[in-house]
């Protein structure tokens, strides 16, 4: 069965973007092999205000060569998107309704694992519903006092601690699976 796998990224005081939407505190370095992770998954799942946002994002000419190569990888791979909304899109499958049994089927096809990209409406919902397999989370060295929290749960989520990688940026990254107990 494929995993499915968090990753996100988070600033000291567990928020995933400002009050206004911002990720500029966000650091990529070659040093975090964001690549090799991209290597090991083949589709990602959106919510529909994530999707609209970056599911189609292209970097600007002036970008990066690395970043130029990862948004080329991340736009290769298989779209999902969960949204009340449907529609059609070349470039996405929508999922509207029965998300649990959605999300069984497709975690069940062969293949590699899938990349939970966000957001935090569709977190709380996986989570919620026990569908996480790894909770990849890199912590920034940036405190924003005030925008959206990582998680908005119901519930205590408990997870067991499985590795963790330390950035020449600072940038902590924490792996945890949960805790089955």
């Amino acid at each position: 069965m494929r995993k499915i796998i968090l990753n996100l990224a988070t600033t000291l005081d567990g928020l995933i973007e400002g009050t206004n939407g911002e990720i500029d505190w966000c650091i990529l370095e070659e040093d975090m092999h964001f690549d090799s992770f991209l290597e090991s998954i083949d589709t990602i799942f959106y919510g529909r205000v994530s999707y609209d946002q970056w599911g189609n994002y292209q970097p600007d000419v002036s970008a990066s060569d690395m970043e130029k190569q990862l948004y080329s990888a991340i736009q290769s791979k298989e779209k999902f998107v969960f949204s009340s909304q449907p529609r059609i899109d070349s470039k996405a499958t929508f999922i509207s309704t029965d998300v649990v049994a959605q999300v069984e089927k497709i975690r069940n096809q062969p293949g590699k694992d899938i990349w939970l990209y966000g957001g935090a409406k569709l977190i709380t919902t996986f989570i919620e519903n026990g569908l996480v397999d790894e909770y990849m989370i890199s912590v920034h060295p940036t405190a924003l006092g005030a925008g959206k929290p990582l998680f908005d749960i119901s519930g205590r989520l408990n997870l067991v601690l499985a590795d963790t990688k330390v950035f020449k940026s600072g940038v902590v990254q924490l792996i945890y699976t949960p805790n089955k107990k």
